[in-house]
């Protein structure tokens, strides 16, 4: 077992290893985690926090985090990574926590990489130490865990979602890892012009390690001049980080971005052909357009067509898999059949009012017809099978307060012409 170093060698250790968080007023982002008042904080002011599942992007701090829990609360930690560790792995971990705990009565902190790939086999076999107060368990962890973990671990877990770092969140770690004279490169000269700091924080996706990465390649690779000035420019940068340098600035690349999608909104293929393509030619990854594509086809399609739907994940599919410029053709087919079909905003209407009845109006009451009874042939339950009735029968689904609520409201428009006559029909 082992404590947290803070001595780490500049010579042999990566950029992103050294300028790794030490404590929470270091640490980059997710203000919803570790701002003021919140409950990391609030645990570990009083020594106590329980275990704990992060989820999230790569890079966004959640091992991070975990280490500066384990020092915070002074505690010894064991770190295992799920892909390569197994049964027999985390065995030995609660063997040496055991006797660690009945020596001194406090636990150990286990720090699992990649969670998500525990079976349950393995996944079960610390349950039973972390209920006894010899493990506190950490997960960490790029998968929805109420998806891609059992449900024993999870329940026994506060579970809390990491979110991409913003640009500034990148663009003031980069500054500070250039300054700090002890981890950083404040012992060189290294001058990173504005639009290289931009570069680096637009394309590393929120990633705070990639973005490290490049920096460190960038001025390992950088000779510096008769001064000893490395500098580092735009064109280095987009070598450094493997995107290509866009050709237009900030505002016009974000400008074309909402032009692109407008366009879709606004049915003119001509349009939103001309700014994908301007946007590819600038150097804009062209999965991004696949995503915005995905995203109004349901969004402003929907219903009307979900034919679209359809074709947009097959053009981010082709362009995955066949990459430029094959994976052009199916992508301007799916623009132009997002732009030509029927638009219909329902779907993302529906979703409102349903999100906002869920978060402002919750009713947990479920009918009881609804709810998980057992059969019980004396006193069958009032549930109506569908199928029994031709396919459809009117019965109450919603919670009694919000039984009248309607969140879908078809448009008149492509296919949702036929059901508004269908919805109707079962209204009455």
């Amino acid at each position: 077992m082992k404590k947290i170093n803070e001595e780490i060698s500049i010579d042999s250790t990566p950029l992103a290893e050294r300028m790794r968080a030490r404590s929470l007023d270091e640490f980059v982002g997710q203000t919803h985690i570790v701002g003021k008042d919140s409950l990391i904080r609030r645990a570990l002011s009083v020594n106590k926090l329980g275990s704990c599942i992060f989820y999230g992007t790569p890079g966004v701090g959640k091992t991070t985090l975990a280490y500066i829990i384990a020092n915070s609360l002074g505690l010894e930690y064991e770190k295992l990574n799920a892909v390569s560790s197994g049964v027999a792995d985390a065995k030995r971990v609660i063997e040496r926590a055991k006797q660690h705990f009945e020596l001194t009565g406090k636990s150990t902190i286990l720090i699992l990489d990649e969670c998500h790939r525990w079976s349950k086999a393995q996944s079960d076999s610390v349950l039973e130490a972390v209920e006894r107060g010899y493990i506190t368990f950490i997960g960490t962890t790029t998968e929805n865990p109420h998806i891609s973990m059992t449900p024993a671990i999870v329940s026994r877990c506060r579970i809390f979602k990491f979110e991409p770092l913003t640009s500034d969140d990148i663009k003031d770690a980069l500054i500070r890892s250039i300054k700090d004279e002890k981890r950083g490169f404040g012992k060189l000269k290294v001058q990173l012009d504005v639009e290289a700091l931009n570069h680096f924080a637009m394309f590393s996706n929120g990633d705070l390690r990639s973005a490290y990465n490049a920096l460190e390649l960038a001025v390992s690779t950088t000779k510096p001049d008769r001064s000893g000035v490395i500098s580092i420019d735009k064109k280095v940068a987009s070598q450094c980080i493997q995107q290509p340098v866009i050709s237009v600035d900030e505002n016009t690349y974000y400008d074309m971005l909402s032009a692109f999608c407008k366009s879709l909104r606004g049915s003119d293929s001509d349009a939103a052909l001309y700014y994908a393509e301007r946007l590819i030619e600038a150097g804009c990854d062209p999965l991004l357009i696949c995503r915005r594509l995905i995203a109004h086809a349901s969004e402003d399609v929907g219903m009307a067509d979900s034919n679209a739907a359809l074709l947009a994940m097959v053009a981010m599919n082709a362009v995955k898999n066949l990459g430029l410029p094959e994976g052009n053709i199916p992508l301007a087919h799916a623009i132009i059949y997002v732009c030509e079909a029927e638009k219909s905003n329902s779907v993302v209407m529906a979703l409102n009012k349903a999100q906002h009845d869920a978060k402002y109006n919750p009713d947990d009451n479920i009918p009881e017809h609804l709810k998980n009874h057992h059969y019980d042939i004396k006193n069958p339950p009032k549930y109506k099978y569908p199928h029994d009735f031709g396919g459809y029968v009117k019965q109450q689904y919603l919670p009694d307060k919000l039984k009248d609520k309607v969140y879908y409201e078809p448009s008149n428009n492509g296919r949702e012409r036929g059901l508004i006559k269908k919805k109707d029909s079962k209204n009455v």
